[in-house]
């Protein structure tokens, strides 16, 4: 779930495989402000998928002349960044 609360968006539940398509969707959606934050301390569970989403939020920011910044990661986003090898590629 998704929801803008003005000075972030804030993501609950899971960013997983099953919802990711959803997830990519709605949140490339709440890209309004220069700078969108996304604060992930809500989301439960987290696989591959989930890196996918975080980089698709980018791509549609870049798109847009915007930027995306994560905030409060949960540790098995960052333990599968580092696993591909794309931890530096992470909007932190």
């Amino acid at each position: 779930m998704i929801r803008d609360l003005g000075d972030r968006i804030e993501v609950t539940g899971h960013m997983t495989l099953p919802v990711a398509k959803a997830l990519l969707a709605e949140g490339s959606g709440h890209i309004t402000r220069a700078d969108a934050v996304f604060d992930l301390a809500g989301v439960e569970d987290v696989d591959s998928s989930g890196l996918a989403v975080v980089f698709g939020w980018q791509r549609a920011a870049k798109g847009l002349g915007r930027n995306v910044r994560i905030v409060n990661p949960p540790a098995n986003l960052r333990s599968l960044a580092e696993v591909y090898g794309v931890s530096e590629l992470l909007p932190l």
